[in-house]
């Protein structure tokens, strides 16, 4: 454990991809997030390992871990396909980020979309698409700190872009 000068001990963190054994620690954020009002999709195991771990248009995922090996948050990129469920141009990227309630405001989504634009870049997509419900404020500040700019809005969803230049 790290102390910081006159601060509050911190807890070192570790960002990598995530593999088929961190199935049931993504599961666990995904349901805190569900507990705490933030979530109303699909948490389950099976779910995760669908549609993270093994979704086949998946660019990656990568977990944010603590020193004792439990996921706190994660990042999934994956690309468009034509006729996708959210309307995203074909060949973007989509992402999801999701942190735990108990991990929130320490920085770990920025640590992970860091990660997270190095392989994008090397994935040739054009631009990453962030789909977010109209009432995610925490949500749209999150990506609007990152770069991305709001560039649609279906019934209920605020769409965020992130170019490449």
């Amino acid at each position: 454990m790290n102390t910081a000068p006159n601060g509050p001990a911190t807890m070192a963190i570790s960002i990598r991809p995530a593999t088929r054994a961190d199935t049931e620690g993504i599961s666990r954020v995904l349901q805190e997030l569900v507990a705490a009002g933030k979530r109303i999709r699909p948490s389950d195991q099976e779910f995760t390992r669908t549609q993270y771990i093994e979704n086949p248009h998946r660019i990656q995922c990568f977990v944010a871990v603590d020193e004792d090996g439990a996921i706190l948050g994660f990042q999934s990129l994956s690309t468009a396909v034509e006729g996708n469920v959210y309307g995203t141009p074909t060949g973007w990227g989509m992402i999801g980020t999701h942190i735990s309630p108990r991990a929130a405001h320490r920085g770990l989504g920025a640590r992970l979309f860091t990660a997270m634009l190095d392989v994008a870049r090397q994935a040739g997509v054009p631009a990453i698409e962030a789909y977010i419900g109209a009432t995610n404020q925490e949500g749209q500040a999150y990506y609007e700190a990152l770069g991305f700019r709001t560039y649609r809005r279906p019934d209920g969803v605020v769409c965020k872009c992130y170019e490449f230049r």
